[in-house]
């Protein structure tokens, strides 16, 4: 795909950068080696290779859940200004 100028100043405008006129020569050069070698990846043939989601194997680093005794809820509400049977109670904060 040839690259020409008024494209990159056209992505220019879209992406809201401005490039000068000299840089827009270097960058159409850059994007049309950029969409060549983009080209050469798509002519490769990936048909036996499975899919990944990351280049290195990435496994779980958490430890797994186990069911632990929680905090006692009387100690917990001892100390609330105002709570029920079973929790805090707080003012009504939305009409």
């Amino acid at each position: 795909m040839k690259i020409t100028t008024e494209l990159i100043a056209h992505i220019s405008q879209l992406s809201r950068l401005f490039l000068p006129e000299g840089e827009q020569a270097a960058m159409a050069a850059q994007l049309e080696r950029i969409v060549d070698y983009m080209d050469v990846l798509s002519r490769l043939d990936t048909g036996d290779i499975e899919p990944m989601s990351h280049v290195f194997p990435v496994r779980n680093v958490l430890r797994a859940d186990e069911e632990q005794p929680s905090c006692d809820r009387e100690a917990l509400l001892a100390n609330a200004p105002a709570r029920d049977e079973e929790s805090f109670l707080t003012p009504k904060s939305v009409e």
